[in-house]
């Protein structure tokens, strides 16, 4: 039997803990000892970008503003169905989850993140989102557990109707904001709705056509 092995570990603005492991060839963070993400179940963050960014591929200059890095799954599915002149900016609050992706010694996102068409900041994505009204063709959030069961209460705030409001304010006309979440939340729909948002749902497998279901909000601007 394979160990898993303890590759570094780093502390979170709230005094968390949080762990990168490897155990046969798969990755996953953990925050306080709890799973946070894995190599293993990504397929439908890959989903979330596709749909979000698929009306893009031929827009001129399209910008899109991806929340979370997670292990890069998103981004990748973003870039790969974004053209060459496209502008992707991702927020990711920690920064050893940056640098875990950066360093190449990990098959992660270090490729990705070296695209010309990417730009990191280390900041919270609602910060992001405050900064830069009118600025967005698409946001992808992959924040947390999604709208509920928040390791990190300060998230919450992206889910609220400020947060809602807020984030369609920093779409172009026609922008879609896309949020993925562990699972249906029909309270969240009806305030995504009531935020101004033509909202579709689906749902996608965690890992190919196996794993736990999960839930993906689609939220597109009225133009």
């Amino acid at each position: 039997m394979k160990k898993r092995v303890l590759l570094d570990q780093s502390l979170t603005p709230e005094g968390g803990v949080l762990t990168l492991h490897e155990h046969d060839g798969a990755y996953d963070i953990q925050l306080n000892a709890s799973p946070l993400m894995s190599t293993r179940q990504h397929s439908s963050e890959e989903k979330l970008a596709e749909l979000a960014c698929e009306p893009l591929k031929s827009k001129a200059r399209a910008r899109v503003l991806i929340g979370g890095l997670g292990f890069g799954f998103t981004l990748k599915a973003a870039l790969a169905a974004l053209p060459a002149d496209a502008t992707v900016i991702v927020a990711e609050l920690l920064e050893a989850v940056v640098a875990w992706n950066r360093n190449p010694a990990y098959p992660l996102a270090s490729e990705a993140l070296a695209d010309p068409r990417v730009t990191v900041k280390q900041s919270d994505v609602a910060e992001v989102i405050r900064s830069a009204p009118g600025s967005f063709d698409a946001v992808i959030l992959d924040v947390d557990n999604g709208p509920a069961a928040f390791s990190a209460p300060g998230n919450g705030k992206l889910y609220q109707d400020s947060g809602l409001r807020l984030t369609r304010s920093a779409l172009r006309p026609g922008g879609c904001a896309a949020y993925w979440s562990a699972g249906p939340n029909a309270t969240f729909e009806k305030l995504l709705g009531r935020a101004g948002f033509n909202v579709e749902v689906q749902r996608c497998r965690a890992h190919g056509q196996s794993g736990s279901w999960h839930t993906l909000f689609l939220a597109r601007s009225q133009r």
